[in-house]
Formats: C-alpha cells, structure tokens, sequence
C-alpha cells in the first residue's frame, strides 16, 4: 500500500479539499457574466489580503513571470537597479534585471544572512539607484528580511520599492500601503494555498507613473494593457480560469480565519518546527525567530547527505520536502509551513526525518523531534 501523501515544501503547498473541488468544478468561459462576478471578488479579496487600495492585476504566470512584468514596466535599458541578494531569488533577480539592459547594482549578502536597512541606506546612498528589488522571504535560506524598515529607508530616498512576497504573502505580516511597497508580487501556490498558475502584482500611482516612462518592450506584461480589461471584469488573454476560481475559494477560507489568526497560526508552526530541530541536535540554516515562519531550512549532520535524506522521506513515507540550493546542497533541506499544513503534518515529517537519521547511525534519543515539536505548538497556541 502506497504511504500517504505529504507536500511540505515551501511550493508548490498542499491544497484544502474545498479548493481541490473547486478546480473539478466546469470551467467557465472568461468572457461570460458569470466568470466576472468570481473575478471581481477575487480581485477584492486579494486586495485585503494585500492591505492596499493599489491597483491589482492578476497574471496566468508564476511569480517570476509577475517579477518580470515589473521589470519590463518600471525599467528602460540602462537605468541603474539596486538588487538585494541574499540567497537564489535575490540574485535571480539581479540576472532578470541585466536581461533587460539594466546597470544593476547589489546589495549582496552570504547566503543565510539577514539583511540590514542601515546597509540598504548606504548602498543607496552610494549607487543613486531609483528602484529597489528586495526579496521579502528567501525561500532558497528561510530568511524574512524586516521589509517594514527596508522600505521606509527606499521612502525616505525617494526610491521605488518592488517586493518578491511570492512566499511571504498570506503567512506573515506584509502591510503594502502602510509600508509604502510600491510593486509587491506574489503566487498563487505558496501561502495562498492553491496550486500554481496564478500570480498577482500590486501597483502604486508611483509605480504606474515610473511604468509610463519605461522604454523595455512588453505585450504580455503590459500593465496598462491588462488593467484596462481588468476594468472592464476581464483580461486581454485566456487566464486559468478554474485555477482563479480556486484562488478565490482558498482567499475565503483565510479571510474567515482572519489574517491575524493566519499570522499566528505560522508563527506557532514555525516554533515547532524549530524546536524538533533542535531537540535532534541538528543545526538551524535559517533564523532562529518568529520572523522566519514560512519555512525552516536544516543542515544535516557532516557525513549525511541531504538528498538521500529527503528520497527516502519521500519514497518510504511519502513526505516530499524541499532541497537546498547553492554550494551546501547536499547538507540542506527545508521544510515549509505554508500552505494547508497543521502541527501534525510537521511532527510526521520530523520523526521521519529522526527515524532516517538513527538509521544511518546518527545518535538521535528516539521520540524527542515529536515530543519538542508539540509541546512547543501547545505552548505558543495556549499563550
């Protein structure tokens, strides 16, 4: 009998039932009335999961197809970029922005590292860049940078701020108006709890005003283009139109637990995660605090290789997590939080991960990954 099925990896995430069967649903044809009533609502709904009155579209594409629009829009060839690097994504990022012709300059970390907004402040200071692409959480290390005081350091310098949450939006706080973001994207199949297909962008005036200026060829991505069938309850070209039902059913299911509830619930989650880590004796990649609730990234011990690890997780407990990226990826693997995951799912994955390990001859004391994992859950859920 095959095990039972567990995604915990940071996307794509697992799907709630009541979205699964939303996708089973008819499709709807995307020029019919009844197609534009889930649009409209979705499009609301995203906007309080966003906290903005921005305008919002919404892309057939994954995050870094959302990423990229903001780039053919805000930026000619030529204009210099400040990109903050700090793992995969960022420096994705930097490599999207030369395609385009841009002078990008970096804000560069090692990975794991968490960046700073006095760094931020000098290397703005020091380049004269006017846009700034900064990654919110780094799913490649698990760092949740402190955007809240990055971006009032791009405010005060008169820079555009364009934020990757295509992770962090829906499982930790992102304020987009309050914070003063100018562009933040994200996906559907992260924290949003839907699979993928999808992604959104969220604009400022600020943005929109830069965007007219941009010179860098655009048709798909064309904001304006697609804003203006957006005005009109549509889109210029066929969208996932079971995927944008789906999406509308998963925002409701997190609107009625209400986002505070949301936050905490992947806070709670992130400290169990933490503390069966710690209780194996296995050394934390990412951070150690509350910021860092999307997902926990591991090292194993010297001599334990990762990949092995996580086949054997996945072929004899059916539990898929995530790999490492870079030079340390055979010691690496992450484990997300995100998505329709509960405590249970984590302490299955953890004793997996403990049962594996005392296999290959790790001293583990058996049972310690569970008992840690959810006694730190009950302790934060209770307090």
């Amino acid at each position: 009998m095959a095990p039972k099925r567990r995604l915990l990896t940071p996307g794509p995430t697992s799907v709630p039932p009541e979205v699964l069967a939303a996708l089973a649903e008819p499709v709807l044809h995307h020029r019919a009335p009844d197609f534009k009533v889930v649009f409209t609502r979705l499009l609301e709904r995203l906007r309080t999961v966003y906290r903005t009155e921005n305008e919002l579209l919404l892309l057939t594409a994954s995050g870094t197809g959302a990423f990229e629009s903001a780039v053919a829009n805000l930026l000619s060839p030529g204009d210099r970029v400040l990109v903050g690097t700090w793992g995969e994504f960022g420096e994705r990022w930097a490599t999207l922005a030369g395609a385009y012709g841009c002078e990008v300059e970096t804000l560069a970390y090692e990975w794991g590292e968490t960046p700073s907004a006095g760094d931020l402040a000098q290397r703005l200071d020091e380049t004269g860049a006017q846009t700034v692409l900064l990654v919110h959480s780094e799913t490649s290390t698990g760092v949740v940078a402190d955007l809240e005081a990055m971006a009032a350091v791009c405010r005060e310098a008169g820079a555009l701020a364009v934020v990757d949450a295509v992770s962090s939006l829906g499982a930790v706080p992102l304020e987009t108006d309050a914070w003063g973001l100018d562009v933040v994207v994200t996906g559907s199949q992260k924290a949003l709890m839907c699979p993928p297909g999808l992604a959104v962008v969220s604009i400022s005036e600020r943005a929109r005003e830069q965007a007219r200026g941009s010179t860098s060829p655009r048709y798909y991505w064309d904001w304006e283009r697609q804003l203006a069938a957006q005005a009109q309850g549509s889109t210029p070209s066929t969208p996932a139109v079971s995927t944008v039902v789906a999406l509308d059913v998963a925002l409701g299911l997190l609107l009625d637990e209400g986002l505070e509830s949301v936050f905490a619930r992947h806070v709670a989650l992130g400290r169990a995660c933490r503390a069966g880590v710690k209780a194996m004796g296995l050394e934390l990649y990412s951070p150690d605090d509350d910021r860092s609730a999307v997902l926990t990234a591991v090292l194993t011990p010297e001599g334990s290789d990762a990949v092995a690890l996580r086949l054997a997780l996945r072929d004899r407990h059916g539990i898929t997590i995530a790999g490492g990226h870079g030079a340390i990826a055979d010691r690496l693997f992450r484990i997300g939080h995100i998505g329709w995951v509960d405590v249970f799912d984590i302490a299955a994955a953890l004793a997996a991960v403990e049962l594996e390990l005392t296999e290959a001859g790790v001293e583990i004391e058996r049972g310690v990954a569970v008992a840690a994992t959810l006694d730190a859950y009950e302790t934060t859920v209770r307090a």
